[in-house]
C-alpha cells in the first residue's frame, strides 16, 4: 500500500480546496445572470399586460361638435407576448447555465488533466526519494567502513538535488495551473444540452414573434362633447382586429430561422460543438505523443534493467559505484516512466468518457 506524503496531501488539499470556491463563484453567477433576466422578463410582462390608458380631444368628421374621450385599451396579443416573455426569459437563464458550464469544460479540461498529472508527478518524486534516501545511507555506512570513496556519494546527493529541483519546479506548476471545478457529466452530454437550450430559446423567440403577426384589441372609455357641454358622459367600446396577410409566410421563415440557427452553431468556429471536436482532436494527438515518450523510455529502462543485472553481485568499489549510478538513473526514469503512463491513460479514459 503507497504511503502518501505530508506535502502530497497538502496539495491535494489547497486544490480541493481552491476548485470548491471556483465553483461556488460559477454557480453565483449564474444564478445573478438569471435573476437578472427575470427581472427584465417581469418588467416586460408587466409592461405587457397591463391595459394602455388613453385620452384624446377628438372632432368627429361628421360636423360634431369637439369631444374628450377618455379609456382604456386592452391587447390580447400583448396578454399572450407576457406570458411568452417569461418562458423565452427562462429558456435564456438554462442556455446560459449550460453554455457557461460546457464552456468552461472545453477551455479547462486539458488544464485540468496537466494539474492532476502534476500532482500525481509528486507522489512519484516522494516516493523516488525515499528510494533514493536509503540508498544514500547504505552508501554512506559503506564509506564510513571505507568500502567505498565519497566521490561516488557525491552522485547520488547530485541525484537528490535534481529530485528536489522537480518537486519544487512541479509544485510551482501546480500553484501557476488555474483550473475550476468541471461538471462530472460527459463532455458530450454537456454540449448536447447546449444545443437543445439552443433550440428551445430560439423556439422561445419565435414564438414570441409570431404574436406580432395578429391583434384583438378590446378598448372601452366615456366620451363628453364639449364646447358647448351636452348630454353627459357617454360610455363607449370598441374591438379591433388586426391580421397580417403574410403571416404563413412569416412563420415559415421564422420556423427555417430557429433550423438554421442550429446548423450555424454547429460550424461557428467559437461554439461548443466545433470546440469540442477540437479538444478531442488535441487529446488524440496529446495521446500519441505520451504513447511514443512512454515507448523511448521503457526502451531505456529496459536498458538499465540488463545493465543492473550485470552488477548484480558487485564485489569492487567501481561496480559498486557504477551500480549506484543505475539505481539512481532508474529512480529518474521510473518518474519519467509513471508520468508518462499516468497521463496516457488518464487522456485515454478522459477521451472514452467524455466523447
Amino acid at each position: 500500500m503507497r504511503r502518501i506524503s505530508g506535502r502530497y496531501l497538502l496539495a491535494v488539499l489547497l486544490l480541493s480546496i481552491s476548485t470548491t470556491a471556483l465553483a461556488q463563484n460559477l454557480d453565483a453567477d449564474q444564478k445573478a445572470y438569471c435573476t437578472y433576466l427575470d427581472e427584465q422578463a417581469k418588467a416586460q410582462s408587466d409592461l405587457l399586460r397591463t391595459p394602455g390608458a388613453l385620452g384624446a380631444f377628438t372632432q368627429p368628421d361628421t360636423g360634431l361638435p369637439l369631444q374628450l374621450v377618455a379609456g382604456a385599451q386592452l391587447s390580447l396579443s400583448n396578454l399572450k407576448k407576457s406570458g411568452i416573455t417569461l418562458e423565452a426569459a427562462r429558456k435564456n437563464c438554462e442556455l446560459y447555465k449550460a453554455a457557461t458550464t460546457v464552456q468552461l469544460t472545453l477551455q479547462y479540461a486539458l488544464p485540468a488533466v496537466e494539474k492532476d498529472a502534476l500532482t500525481h508527478r509528486l507522489l512519484l518524486i516522494d516516493e523516488a526519494s525515499k528510494s533514493l534516501e536509503a540508498l544514500i545511507a547504505t552508501t554512506t555506512q559503506m564509506v564510513q567502513a571505507q568500502d567505498m570513496t565519497r566521490p561516488m556519494l557525491v552522485s547520488l546527493l547530485s541525484t537528490r538535488i535534481k529530485l528536489d529541483e522537480d518537486r519544487a519546479d512541479t509544485q510551482t506548476k501546480i500553484a501557476a495551473l488555474y483550473v475550476p471545478q468541471l461538471s462530472d457529466q460527459p463532455l458530450k452530454l454537456q454540449v448536447g444540452a447546449k444545443q437543445s437550450s439552443d433550440s428551445a430559446e430560439q423556439s422561445a423567440q419565435a414564438r414570441l414573434n409570431r404574436q406580432n403577426n395578429w391583434d384583438v384589441a378590446l378598448t372601452v372609455g366615456a366620451h363628453q362633447q364639449l364646447n358647448p357641454v351636452a348630454n353627459g358622459t357617454q360610455p363607449y367600446g370598441e374591438v379591433s382586429v388586426t391580421y397580417n396577410l403574410g403571416s404563413h409566410a412569416i412563420d415559415r421563415h421564422l420556423d427555417r430561422s430557429v433550423d438554421a440557427y442550429a446548423g450555424w452553431k454547429k460550424v461557428q468556429e467559437s461554439d461548443v460543438e466545433r470546440g469540442m471536436e477540437v479538444l478531442r482532436d488535441q487529446v488524440q494527438r496529446t495521446i500519441t505523443v505520451q504513447t511514443n515518450r512512454l515507448n523511448s523510455l521503457q526502451q531505456e529502462a529496459a536498458e538499465i534493467k540488463k545493465n543492473l543485472k550485470l552488477v548484480s553481485d558487485a564485489n569492487t568499489s567501481a561496480a559498486l559505484d557504477f551500480r549506484n549510478q543505475l539505481t539512481s538513473t532508474q529512480l529518474l526514469l521510473g518518474i519519467e516512466t509513471g508520468d508518462a503512463t499516468y497521463r496516457r491513460e488518464h487522456l485515454q479514459d478522459f477521451l472514452s468518457k467524455n466523447f
